[in-house]
Order: C-alpha cells, then structure tokens, then sequence
C-alpha cells in the first residue's frame, strides 16, 4: 500500500500537485505580508503541503476548535474558499477524463473541504496513526 501511495502522489506531483501548492505558497505569503492576515498566511502554507503530497493523509477535525476557528473559516469561505474549491473542482474535472487520473481527481475533490475551512481541522496521516502529518 505504502508503493501505491508513493506511485499516485509522485504522478500527482507532476500532473497537478506542484502547480496547486505554488498557488497556496503565493497566496501564503501574501496573506504574511499583510500583518492582520497572518493566520491565513498559515493556513495556506499547510495547504500547499497537502496539495503537494495528498495521498497518505486525511483531514481531520482539530478536538476543541471553537467560536475562533468558525469565525475565521467564514473570513476565509468568503475571500477565499469558494475560488479555492472551483479550482479544484476544474482540476478534477481535467483529471478525470483518462483512467488514470481518476485516483488523482479523487485527491483534488478531497482537498475541497480544507479549502473551503481550513481553520479548526488537522491534516493526518491516513489509517490507525491521528497524529499530524510532517515533512
């Protein structure tokens, strides 16, 4: 399993992944910048490393995320998350016409609901292991 993983996030990588993840490291630095926007800029950067290496992790939600997480997801859904998720939605859409993009339209439709909140949620390792997933 961990082969297959490793097969779909390199093809990932050169079919879309990098060119998503320089979009969220762009966005990312322009949000840190900005003094105010700063825990976008942060929210972004982790973006960027699920859009470059997907496969493997899942998103979940953080425990005790509360009143601040929901104020600014509803910040960040209206600047930002519904761009973020058509993106993603054309990507998979262009993905899926051949076979074998359809693992990797999958990956980009699973990116839609940290794009559209990705405050309050974790990204993790997939399976048994909840711990937070590193470089």
């Amino acid at each position: 399993m961990a082969l297959l993983r490793l097969v779909l996030n390199v093809i990932w990588l050169f079919v879309a992944g990098f060119w998503l993840a320089v979009g969220y490291v762009v966005a990312g630095v322009i949000c840190c910048v900005l003094i105010v926007t700063i825990p976008f800029g942060v929210a972004s950067f982790r973006m960027a490393s699920y859009a470059l290496w997907p496969f493997g992790r899942e998103l979940v939600r953080r425990p005790g995320a509360g009143g601040g997480s929901t104020a600014l997801n509803v910040i960040w859904l209206i600047v930002a998350g519904w761009w973020l998720t058509i993106g993603h939605v054309v990507t998979a859409v262009g993905l899926a016409v051949t076979i074998i993009g359809l693992p990797m339209a999958w990956a980009s439709l699973k990116m839609i609901p940290v794009a559209l909140a990705p405050f309050g949620n974790e990204i993790v390792r997939s399976g048994g292991s909840r711990e937070p997933w590193q470089f």
